[in-house]
């Protein structure tokens, strides 16, 4: 069995071929933990996870490596403002990479081989930047270190852009003292005795060094899958390829798989735009298993545009499937080649047109198609059942629990809208009523009015 993904660097699905033959070296991106998930890094790490999953039961030994970038400008800020003390960011990421580490948990995500932390690769990251001053790829100037992005020639390759016509991003201000504004900052100076001392001065990595620095120690100079969120592809991996391709000379990652985004109202989800969501906050209304259903439903390349009423839909779904299996018993999963050669003869092309969607491009939806078109089947054979099951719990990660029901509890508020909107539809204020009933939905509460007799 062969797994196809499609390459961003290339645009093109092909056949995925490890390095070394039966091992994967896969690195995600993650997070700098500053503030809670979000149903962004949720999708993002769901899809990772399942891949994760999909690789090893494929029979692969798979090191998966998934970073903290504990020491950033957001976390600094975010210290100065709880703190008073922009050195307290330690307290502000350990906070967050708790709640960070039970939201992957209930999303039912596995725990990667490592979670390294920037603070943890400091040295690491210093003698990465001081062999690309070595070889002229960077310079210092008082005591920061910037690459040289015309230095390396492929720059762009992976975004497909022209290094002629980029534009210095507006989130970073241009410093005057770079020798050309599209130059990135590997270490940034700061004051003496505060943070890490290195040959150019006391100070901290930039954002883009770390992952190259970490990918390297971890995983050798060429790893076979690099992942994260399409938001990273221009700049931290196109600037994460020119590091370490200019430092090691050979391919950085021979496969990059990004998702797309999470949309609201066809806009990027984006605490800036005030259309942002956390986990927490999905978590309060659905199971954390719907939610990754919900994710998965989709297919990771395709824009996911979030509404309360397609969760609902998933919930739906989700509850029809747990049923659909609640009979039987979960077979034990060695490899995928052992559960189909497990499965009965006749049932087999079930599990194997599961697989096959799975393996093509992680297409989870048309695996979910092919349980739900052959139900019947499913139902009327228990080791098939049993067989799918195992797929779906450990494959695609999926607990299968019967959802619990949860307590609604009648608030003040809650009373207060439902007359709100009595008093409304009485007075046939349809759309103050539709307002009303509106806001009950966003708090979690379906309003059904019956017929009058």
């Amino acid at each position: 069995m062969q797994v196809s993904l499609t390459n961003t660097l290339t645009g093109k699905k092909k056949i995925f071929v490890p390095r070394v033959p039966g091992a994967v070296a896969l690195y995600v991106c993650g997070v700098t933990p500053y503030d809670y998930a979000h149903i962004g890094h949720g999708r993002c790490y769901t899809t990772f996870d399942m891949l994760y999953r999909l690789l090893n039961k494929l029979g692969y030994a798979v090191t998966y490596i998934r970073n903290f970038t504990d020491i950033d400008d957001k976390l600094l800020t975010r210290a100065e403002k709880e703190y008073g003390n922009k050195f307290e960011y330690t307290k502000v990421a350990s906070r967050y990479i708790d709640a960070y580490t039970q939201d992957m948990a209930q999303l039912g995500c596995v725990v990667p081989t490592h979670e390294p932390r920037v603070t943890g690769s400091i040295q690491e990251i210093i003698t990465f930047i001081a062999g690309l001053v070595a070889n002229g790829h960077a310079y210092v100037v008082n005591g920061d270190v910037y690459y040289r992005v015309r230095s390396f020639a492929d720059y762009g390759k992976l975004s497909h852009r022209n290094i002629d016509d980029l534009k210095v991003g507006a989130r970073v201000a241009v410093a005057h003292q770079k020798e050309d504004p599209l130059d990135f900052a590997l270490w940034k100076s700061e004051d003496p005795g505060t943070f890490w001392e290195s040959p150019w001065g006391a100070g901290r990595p930039g954002w883009h060094i770390e992952c190259s620095a970490m990918a390297h120690h971890y995983l050798g100079e060429t790893i076979d899958i690099h992942g994260g969120g399409m938001d990273l592809i221009f700049p931290h991996h196109e600037n994460e390829i020119a590091q370490s391709e200019g430092l090691f000379g050979v391919p950085f990652a021979n496969c990059w798989v990004h998702n797309a985004f999470v949309r609201i109202n066809q806009e990027k989800m984006s605490k800036s735009l005030g259309n942002f969501f956390t986990l927490r906050q999905i978590f309060e209304r659905f199971d954390p298993m719907v939610v990754r259903y919900y994710f998965l439903m989709h297919h990771y390349r395709n824009p996911l545009d979030f509404a309360w009423d397609d969760v609902e839909s998933a919930q739906k779904s989700y509850q029809r499937l747990c049923k659909l299996l609640a009979s039987v018993d979960a077979a034990l999963v060695t490899t995928l080649a052992a559960l189909v050669q497990e499965t009965a003869v006749a049932q087999r092309h079930v599990i194997e047109s599961m697989i096959n969607f799975l393996c093509d491009d992680l297409n989870t939806s048309g695996m979910f198609g092919v349980i739900f078109e052959q139900a019947t089947a499913i139902t009327a054979h228990p080791p098939l059942a049993a067989a799918v099951k195992a797929i779906l719990q450990q494959v695609v990660g999926l607990s299968m629990a019967p959802l619990a029901e949860k307590e609604q509890v009648v608030t003040p508020e809650i009373t207060a809208l439902l007359a709100e909107r009595e008093a409304a539809r009485a007075a046939k204020n349809w759309a103050l009523a539709d307002k009303a009933r509106d806001h009950l939905r966003e708090l979690g509460y379906e309003v059904q009015d019956k017929k009058k007799l």
